[in-house]
């Protein structure tokens, strides 16, 4: 079994183009964030199986046989940066028994973990970098609508498209392909379908294995001199420094903390929409990559990762099959005659991608988990029914109305829901600040008063403690 430990695109960026300090680190960066993950599909995931069907599973003992490769280049015409290391694992371990006896890894249990594995990875070479070089990292939306992938703030955007040339490639093959699927089919390819083209326009594109070899040092200075050919040489210079400058700016803004209620609700509801049922390790990698979106490289609590997801299936899950689960938001909309009533409005947006339609009912769940807790912070009854802002009211079958009205959810709801927001906030705004041009009107003398006032209309002027100043200040 082959696996592919692979860093984002700026990486490969600053590990060529960088000095030679920064290389190092972010080798020693990829060996350890390779070797945690290794160590937790050891721990965690791998299984010696036996018996008829591999009916029998335990542990592994002694831990796994792994032989790592590491390579520096991609396969791309020109040669262009690309550092990934191929760890290659053997099927066989050796069992817990006595005797030590030698058998066969499950291979199920290990492909079922690989996204969760890639997902620990990620999280963990962000938090290794951002901890030696103090850089931070951004989310980059490759493709629309589809999940952003984290990137190291502050490398130029025209360097990625120098590096990504392979992508590129397959890109340009790609609708020749869909279009010969769609005239052989009749209809356009949907997600799987789509996944099996990109993998043929990967194949077709390939090109052969590179005979001239040449020294990493060598390499090195191809691709600087390749990269100040195309954009000039000071971009190239300086990215360690301008990424620690871009550092300093996220970290000004963005308060890396964890939420573990806020984080299970947005974990059930992207896994929900994206897959309807799902397991344990679909959870688990998805909590992973919510830990990386939030804490942009900022270590994160050991077990957290599992904390969430149990707080997930224990608040925001029900069985759906002996294996399998899915989302139930009974605790969240208890009056709702059909617990998934809320998810469906907002799955049902087909003409969105579908991590498009994930990310709109996370935050409609999440905008619902703020509203009760501001019903508990200000103990009032009833609570409210929804957390968007609806664009009708129809009332109920035999009352009044306008009583007990129960509002509409849909996605033009949620998208309304910040629209209204923003002009809330803009009207508070105004009515503040013209609040403080009337006090501050009427405190100005007027000019018929110019005179020194008695003493004991002095002391009458005064602010009592705690009150706002004539000044503006607090006394």
């Amino acid at each position: 079994m082959d696996l592919v430990f692979q860093a984002p695109s700026t990486v490969h960026i600053a590990w060529a183009l960088g000095d030679d300090e920064t290389r190092l680190v972010l080798e020693l960066c990829q060996d350890i964030a390779r070797d945690k993950t290794l160590a937790w599909l050891e721990d965690a995931v791998a299984q010696i199986r036996w018996k008829a069907g591999g009916k029998q599973r335990k542990p592994i003992r002694d831990g796994l046989i792994v032989a790592v490769f590491r390579h520096y280049e991609s396969r791309a015409a020109e040669s262009k940066p690309l550092l990934h290391d191929h760890a290659v694992i053997s099927i066989r371990a050796r069992r817990p028994d006595a005797a030590g006896t030698w058998g066969n890894l499950s291979a199920d249990s290990m492909l079922a973990n690989i996204v969760a594995a890639d997902t620990l990875y990620t999280l963990l070479f962000m938090e290794e970098v951002s901890a030696r070089l103090g850089w931070a990292w951004e989310p980059r939306e490759v493709t629309p609508g589809r999940r952003p992938v984290m990137e190291i703030a502050g490398i130029d955007q025209r360097l990625i498209g120098w590096q990504s040339t392979r992508r590129q490639q397959i890109e340009d093959a790609l609708p020749v392909l869909t279009a010969e699927y769609e005239e052989r089919q009749g209809h356009a390819p949907g997600e799987r379908a789509a996944y099996a083209l990109a993998c043929q326009a990967a194949d077709h594109t390939r090109s052969p294995k590179r005979k001239e070899l040449r020294s990493l040092s060598q390499l090195r200075a191809a691709w600087r001199d390749s990269a100040s050919r195309a954009y000039g040489a000071d971009v190239v210079a300086g990215l360690a420094e301008r990424a620690r400058a871009a550092a300093a700016a996220i970290w000004a803004r963005v308060r890396p903390v964890v939420d573990v209620a806020l984080a299970a609700v947005n974990v059930a509801a992207v896994v929900y929409v994206m897959r309807g049922a799902f397991k344990h390790h679909h959870l688990l990698a998805e909590a992973r990559r919510h830990l990386s979106y939030v804490l942009r490289g900022r270590s994160h609590r050991s077990g957290l990762d599992e904390e969430i997801v149990q707080a997930a299936i224990d608040s925001y899950t029900r069985p759906a099959s002996r294996r399998m689960m899915t989302a139930d938001l009974r605790a969240l909309y208890p009056h709702d005659t059909e617990d998934q009533a809320v998810l469906r409005a907002l799955t049902r947006k087909r003409s969105a991608a579908p991590y498009e339609r994930a990310r709109l009912a996370a935050g409609a769940l999440t905008a619902r988990v703020h509203a009760l807790r501001r019903a508990e912070r200000l103990n009032s009854r009833p609570r409210p029914r929804t957390v968007t802002v609806p664009t009708t009211l129809s009332p109920r079958p035999g009352r009044r109305t306008g009583q007990d009205l129960e509002p509409t959810t849909d996605v033009a709801a949620v998208e309304q829901t910040s629209r209204t927001l923003e002009i809330a906030a803009a009207e508070m705004a105004a009515r503040i600040q013209a609040g403080i041009r009337e006090r501050a009107a009427a405190r100005r003398p007027s000019p018929k008063s110019a005179a020194a006032p008695p003493p004991s209309a002095q002391q009458s002027v005064q602010p009592a403690p705690g009150r706002t100043s004539p000044t503006g200040g607090v006394a």
